[in-house]
């Protein structure tokens, strides 16, 4: 990669019923996850697994996907 690709993500927690834990996700990039018990948890480890899935690309010769355009 040349250029850092900067992906839009999206935070939720679920509900109680579901164990209440917060969830990271990357409409990209469908299956990279982060959770947590905290929003912070979450990020962290979404930040951790963002980095995972862009190495695996790599592994295997493909280019990551392109970041949407997000509406400023």
């Amino acid at each position: 990669m040349n250029a850092p690709y900067i992906y839009a993500s999206s935070i939720e927690q679920l509900p109680s019923q579901e164990g209440g834990y917060w969830v990271v996700s990357f409409p990209d990039i469908p299956g990279c996850l982060g959770v947590g018990d905290s929003a912070a948890e979450a990020e962290a480890d979404a930040q951790t697994a963002l980095a995972a899935c862009l190495d695996a690309f790599k592994a295997i010769d493909r280019a990551p996907p392109v970041p949407s355009e997000q509406s400023a």
